[in-house]
């Protein structure tokens, strides 16, 4: 089955193309790396695909994602995106204790006993990678984690939702060394479990992480 597909996907400024024509496919379970130098596009593609670019941005071309045809737009798109999660490469906590983050958006799409929500977290955790580091403080405040454990806590915020689909924009770019084995680790660990479309500008952690590479080719200089 195929969980993303694009056809002609281009994105305009005005008169200006700044993404495009791509096309592209996901598959489910597969994990797709999508490569290109600063600037080529590859953060709004990911965008794009579920309906989150500003107004003052045009998207043309056909995008199915989930069976939803987002190029149409509609209501649709709030539902897709608790099924399709973008998390970005800045980690984004919010106000509360580590498991309180982990079911921020989870309490919004499922509902659940208290007991049922705490256990998709605590899996979700497991998943990400950092129920080990988490497991004695989940009432802590989500502030005193490091930048490499906020980015796998926005991770499994993500998985905790059980998404069909996971867009990750440059989830390591900000991290040091061991922060980003430690995210890479988690990532791999998806590998056949789950469908992933990586954004990353470095090829070496594409070839890690990804079944195969689509390389978003830059528009001319203008």
């Amino acid at each position: 089955m195929t969980v993303v597909s694009t056809r002609g996907l281009a994105v305009h400024a005005g008169p200006v193309r700044l993404v495009g024509p791509l096309d592209l496919t996901v598959a489910t379970g597969e994990a797709v790396g999508l490569c290109g130098r600063s600037g080529a596009g590859k953060s709004t593609v990911l965008r794009a695909l579920v309906g989150l670019l500003p107004p003052t941005l045009a998207v043309a071309g056909e995008i199915d994602v989930l069976g939803v045809p987002v190029h149409r737009g509609g209501r649709g798109l709030a539902a897709l995106r608790a099924s399709a999660v973008l998390v970005g490469q800045t980690p984004v906590i919010f106000p509360g204790s580590v498991l309180a983050n982990v079911l921020f958006g989870l309490r919004h799409v499922v509902r659940g006993s208290r007991g049922a929500l705490r256990e998709r977290a605590v899996g979700a955790l497991r998943e990400a990678g950092l129920w080990d580091e988490v497991a004695d403080r989940l009432d802590a405040p989500a502030v005193v984690l490091s930048v490499g454990q906020r980015q796998r806590l926005c991770l499994a915020r993500a998985l905790a939702l059980d998404p069909a689909l996971l867009l990750l924009d440059e989830p390591t770019s900000a991290l040091d060394s061991a922060a980003r084995g430690a995210v890479e680790a988690a990532l791999h660990g998806l590998r056949g479990h789950r469908s992933v479309l990586l954004v990353s500008h470095d090829t070496e952690q594409v070839t890690r992480l990804c079944d195969r590479a689509v390389t978003l080719a830059g528009l001319p200089a203008r």
